[in-house]
């Protein structure tokens, strides 16, 4: 009963810890290429965004000099 106990508790173990076992991109290669270019077009726009609410992405208001947006 005790190493029935342990050898369930090890292969519990070893089956939790060698990764998922539902792919996260498929199989094909043309497929896995598209989702891979879609997850990498996430990122980039993850850090767009990132920078627009962090206000990273405009003139600072901290400057001496007066940025003008309209037409002189």
């Amino acid at each position: 009963m005790r190493n029935w106990l342990i050898s369930t508790a090890l292969a519990c173990t070893l089956l939790s810890s060698t990764g998922c076992l539902i792919p996260i991109y498929s199989g094909d290669p043309a497929r896995r290429a598209q989702e891979l270019f879609y997850s990498s077009e996430n990122l980039r726009a993850l850090l767009d965004e990132w920078e627009r609410i962090w206000f990273l992405d405009m003139p600072t208001h901290l400057t001496p000099h007066s940025v003008h947006g309209g037409i002189i």
